[in-house]
């Protein structure tokens, strides 16, 4: 999870989540290809670069890219605007067509958490924007347009909201909404909100709403096969997620590209059907210590899954290929 504003001007006040964690996974060797999908304040890209690594570091946020220009002509660097999930065609742009290493860390940065001016916290009152490119429908365009069940539909899809029919009656009601404080409110009072609750309420509405705005899963699904066709035999992918959506989206993957969706009896022999396994099997998920949970409560949610790229052939059932949501 990345930082703030001083962080990025600051790189040594801020650690990324499991970044020995990560680092281990993806086992630089001087003078490899890597590519940080998710750059933020620039954690993990400055970590692989002092490996050794030749890093392009992607980010669909314009502050991140702007911010972290001075980060990355220090240290080598080569700072992309736009999504991950387009990293192919980017790198190629760039006579890049294969890399040693994929790291993407999944959701949203601490930077874009801690300014009420982005709109994704209800820590402070903002503007209800919640878009990472600063471009699009905002948060409010689509909660004052919506209809009451699709506004319904996406909390209890993406904030797995148990009483989203509630919430989504309450913000219709209360429509038009136009700053964080008044969805925080009008959530509190729909859910019930006591001062001693150890979760607020309108924490998964503003996940689920945040997630729907910027197409959050779509992004990571796409990502995770454009890093599955850019990594080289003996590349390590590295992911980390802050929540069950998006790991159960990385653990569904890599059990597929593995080949152990579903394993037969240990007394019969392993039948093969279907593409071959593009990666090997998955390491064991990572999880932080709790010294890490002590320096940063945010990452009490991580988690951590890598695997390692085998040669075979990417599988042509792609999600780019897929029509895209309407």
């Amino acid at each position: 999870m990345s930082a703030s504003a001083d962080h990025a001007k600051d790189p040594e006040r801020h650690i990324p989540v499991l970044i020995d964690e990560v680092l281990d996974a993806l086992a630089i060797n001087p003078g490899e290809v890597h590519v940080d999908g998710t750059f933020g304040a620039g954690g993990y890209s400055g970590a692989m670069a002092d490996k050794g690594a030749r890093v392009f570091a992607f980010d669909r946020d314009p502050d991140a890219i702007r911010e972290g220009q001075a980060l990355a002509d220090e240290k080598g660097i080569t700072l992309i605007a736009g999504e991950f999930s387009r990293m192919e065609q980017l790198l190629a742009d760039r006579g890049v067509t294969s890399v040693s290493g994929v790291t993407l860390d999944i959701g949203v940065s601490s930077m874009q958490l801690d300014r009420p001016e982005r709109g994704f916290s209800f820590q402070g009152d903002g503007p209800l924007d919640m878009t990472m490119s600063r471009s699009g429908m905002s948060a409010a365009d689509f909660l004052n347009n919506a209809p009451e069940q699709e506004i319904a539909d996406i909390l209890y899809r993406y904030g797995e909201e148990p009483r989203s029919r509630r919430v989504a009656k309450a913000i219709v009601e209360a429509r038009p909404l136009e700053r964080t404080g008044q969805l925080a409110g009008v959530v509190r009072k729909a859910l019930g909100h006591k001062p001693h609750d150890k979760k607020d309420p309108a924490t998964r509405t503003f996940q689920a709403i945040r997630i729907h705005v910027n197409r959050e899963l779509e992004e990571l699904e796409r990502g995770l096969e454009a890093a599955e066709a850019m990594l080289e035999e003996g590349g390590r992918l590295a992911v980390v997620t802050f929540h069950s959506l998006e790991d159960r989206i990385v653990k569904q993957f890599l059990r597929n590209r593995s080949g152990s969706e579903a394993s037969g009896s240990r007394h019969l022999p392993q039948l093969q059907s279907g593409p071959a396994p593009t990666f090997e099997r998955p390491a064991k998920a990572v999880r932080p210590g709790m010294a890490e949970l002590a320096r940063n409560p945010r990452s009490r949610s991580a988690t951590l899954r890598s695997a390692v790229r085998t040669s075979a052939p990417v599988s042509p059932r792609r999600t780019q290929d897929r029509k895209p949501r309407s």
